[in-house]
């Protein structure tokens, strides 16, 4: 089988990228010849929050990544529609998250149709963050594909209201491309944490529908207070920081939470995650998160609430905790976790769980649903 993915890639930085570069090697060891079509432009400079839409460090030297994609401009599109006709795959792979790049990537779908299979694998359907256009170009979109792989169960019922093509539902696969685990100690070495105290982590890009501001709220309870925990906040503010700032103000935390502002470069992820204690995951709205795969990679315990598809990975007291996404429902699991020392007893449970989520699982469901079309 000769495939092809759509998407972002390096030079471009972030989860999906990440996903993408993995998936590409996963296919490739599975005997698939794979390479991936990205952009040259992903989002124009004013729709994108952050300071930087790339990635500084070094690029993948073990894959096939050609950049000639410009979301916004049709002579790219063509472009890159030739390309993938003059390659000829079996099947074309189109990742799709955001309305914006429907037209772009509808384009492209519609293209390929005539001499592939054209799967996309949708992270949201329905984005976090609704806009006007969004359902209009959704279903555009969605007309071009000839099957879908989602990963969370939220997401299929989203889907459903668009389409009945072929759907497959294939959990979000592990993280595996930030490093060997290491140890506690070695990773609050690193970061300049101090050892008596305890570390709870919420990671990522911070936009409103993540939480964060539940989570200050939760760890203001006086009776997490006492309990000398530190909330490591580390990732980019997509947000007005300033709203934050004035959070931890409110609630007495200038001791209590550290700030690291700013994209987490790759290298430096492992150890994020290996100085926590426990992943914080507040989300009003999810459907599913890599955050947790990185989390179960470095065998971290969880607490997630009860938003998406957040429950269907994260099992309740087993690996961590399930909660409402309110700020008195947060801190109880906080409480609880501490008070009963549950850190390894969710820590080895998570050797078993990970089991689900292997991207050799994840490429035989993409090949049986290619052969299904």
């Amino acid at each position: 089988m000769k495939a092809i993915i759509v998407g972002p890639a390096y030079p471009l930085r972030g989860g999906i990228a990440s996903f993408n570069e993995s998936l590409c090697r996963s296919m490739a060891r599975r005997g698939i010849q794979t390479e991936i079509i990205s952009f040259s432009l992903q989002y124009p400079s004013f729709l994108f929050p952050g300071k930087t839409q790339y990635d500084e460090g070094p690029g993948p030297d073990d894959l096939h990544i050609t950049t000639m994609l410009n979301s916004i401009n049709p002579f790219s599109w063509r472009k890159v529609a030739l390309a993938i006709k003059d390659r000829q795959p079996d099947v074309v792979i189109i990742r799709y998250w955001i309305p914006f790049m429907a037209p772009c990537l509808a384009y492209i779908a519609r293209s390929a149709r005539k001499f592939a299979k054209v799967i996309a694998i949708a992270d949201n359907i329905i984005p976090h963050e609704k806009r006007i256009g969004d359902t209009l170009l959704t279903k555009h979109f969605v007309k071009a594909i000839d099957g879908f792989v989602v990963m969370s169960g939220s997401v299929v019922d989203e889907l459903k209201s668009f389409t009945a093509k072929p759907t497959s539902y294939l959990p979000h696969p592990i993280y595996d491309v930030y490093g060997e685990k290491v140890t506690k100690k070695e990773a609050m070495e690193r970061l300049g944490l101090k050892f008596d105290n305890k570390h709870l982590l919420f990671f990522g890009f911070i936009r409103k529908y993540k939480g964060l501001d539940l989570l200050l709220e939760a760890m203001g309870d006086h009776r997490i207070k006492t309990l000398n925990i530190k909330l490591l906040v580390a990732g980019e503010f997509y947000d007005d920081q300033d709203y934050y700032n004035e959070l931890i103000l409110k609630y007495g935390l200038s001791n209590n939470v550290i700030l690291k502002a700013g994209y987490i470069p790759a290298a430096d992820v492992r150890y994020y995650f290996c100085a926590a204690d426990m992943i914080v995951q507040p989300y009003r709205s999810a459907t599913q998160s890599g955050i947790t795969q990185i989390a179960y990679n470095f065998e971290r315990p969880m607490l997630v609430t009860n938003t998406g598809g957040l429950p269907e990975i994260v099992p309740d007291k087993k690996v961590g905790y399930v909660v409402k996404p309110f700020s008195d429902d947060i801190a109880n699991a906080i409480i609880d976790f501490y008070q009963n020392e549950r850190e390894e007893a969710f820590s080895l449970q998570t050797r078993t769980e990970k089991m689900r989520f292997t991207w050799d699982y994840f490429v035989q469901g993409l090949e049986k649903l290619a052969l299904t079309l």
